[in-house]
């Protein structure tokens, strides 16, 4: 379906740049903007910023087309998609300043009859609260719905999260259902039209607000679900069984569907999205935020077992095999890993700390002022290491061989060397 509105996506991150790609290659004419000045360049030379397989390719294509153009200028367009980050603050509440700065950015730009829509994982009326802001900054604008007897141009707002696995977001945006958060139905009809171009999954329209909560509410499930595993993991360490192999004998049950267990949660979506209903309604989010806590907690009982694993060793030489929060992307936000990596070099502060991430080509800075952490590859690591610490389950890792390992001490996280 060829639609003639033109997109502004803003923000070019790991959501941003693959859904723009996508928006280009359907016919969609999308510039995207984005602070990152050398990101925009690379972009705009069809060069890749994130690790997502088949990204590279159509991002040529997009760009070879003419369909996508990357600017870290705020232009002007029918429709303007919002998916910059929401870092939640200490008090675990929302952290909405990148967003409403995409907001001031917009503002000035608007004539009347464009749709903006935000993907970002937010709070519950955060739309709405984007919505205010924008129309205060232009008073002369009415948002569709609100009475305007002054006859303002119109502007239409949404909120259409999305929902894509990190790794298979080319596939998925394509393919996976969408929410349609409108304000008003007339937005909703705007938003369906252009996740349409492109959507071959369901589209199905609700408001706002409620959009937002089924955003926090999906990641929500997973987390309970995986603070679930992480704690029978617990359980199970001072009962001397293996976890993978009792949740894989629950799970013969036709309706146990146990996740499985590892060194915490990561990822700006599963990590973060629970506090903001827990900030919402305190009252009432007993079990979320206790889900929140068991997971949070997990990579200290790892810490531990490395400890214990080093037994008395004065300089132990541990390899912390991944950074990332999940396999075979590049994506650290929130990675439990990292914090793990971290505390090891803290805790081992006169031993050597490998650290390893097939997916990056060098030390994280969050790691840089680790005096006694090395960047390395995973072979050279495990040859040299007492304990091996397995944090992230990366196809790489899968491959080591038992012989690499004998003799070592192993902390398994993920349960791919049992």
């Amino acid at each position: 379906m060829q639609i003639s509105r033109t997109v502004a996506f803003v923000g070019l991150g790991y959501i941003g740049l693959p859904t723009a790609v996508i928006m280009a290659n359907h016919g969609l004419k999308v510039t995207g903007v984005d602070i990152n000045a050398a990101n925009v360049e690379r972009i705009n030379r069809g060069e890749v910023t994130i690790v997502e397989p088949g990204l590279e390719e159509q991002l040529k294509r997009a760009i070879d087309s003419g369909n996508l153009t990357a600017t870290t200028e705020m232009v002007h367009a029918d429709v303007y998609v919002i998916a910059v980050p929401t870092p939640f603050k200490e008090n675990y509440e929302g952290d909405l300043s990148y967003i409403m700065s995409a907001a001031e950015n917009i503002a000035p730009q608007l004539q009347g009859d464009e749709l903006v829509i935000l993907e970002s994982t937010s709070p519950p009326t955060t739309t709405r609260k984007l919505a205010a802001k924008i129309l205060e900054l232009r008073p002369d604008l009415v948002a569709d719905g609100t009475e305007n007897p002054e006859g303002k141009p119109v502007i239409y707002f949404a909120y259409c999260p999305e929902r894509i696995l990190p790794g298979k977001a080319m596939e998925e945006l394509i393919t996976n259902s969408r929410i349609i958060g409108g304000q008003t139905p007339k937005a909703t009809e705007i938003a369906s039209e252009i996740y349409g171009a492109f959507c071959t999954g369901e589209l199905a329209p609700t408001d706002d607000v409620t959009a937002e909560m089924a955003k926090l509410t999906e990641n929500s499930f997973r987390d309970v679900n995986i603070a679930f595993a992480n704690e029978l993991s617990l359980i199970s360490d001072r009962l001397g069984i293996d976890v993978w192999e009792l949740i894989n004998l629950a799970n013969k049950h036709p309706r146990v569907n146990i996740l499985q267990p590892g060194p915490g949660v990561g990822g700006h979506c599963i990590a973060v999205d629970p506090w903001f209903i827990v900030s919402t309604d305190r009252d009432n989010s007993n079990l979320i935020r206790t889900a929140r806590e068991v997971n949070d907690g997990k990579p200290e009982w790892v810490i531990e077992k490395v400890k214990d694993a080093a037994g008395s060793a004065p300089e132990p030489v541990v390899a912390a095999l991944g950074l990332a929060f999940k396999p075979n992307i590049d994506d650290l936000r929130e990675s439990p890993a990292m914090d793990i990596t971290a505390k090891l070099a803290e805790e081992f502060n006169h031993g050597t700390i490998l650290a390893v991430e097939p997916n990056v080509s060098e030390l994280p800075k969050k790691l840089e002022g680790h005096t006694n952490i090395e960047f390395t590859d995973y072979e050279s690591a495990i040859e040299r290491a007492d304990v091996v610490a397995l944090l992230v389950d990366h196809d790489e890792f899968k491959t080591v061989p038992a012989t690499a390992l004998a003799g070592k001490q192993v902390v398994d996280t993920k349960g791919i060397w049992r």
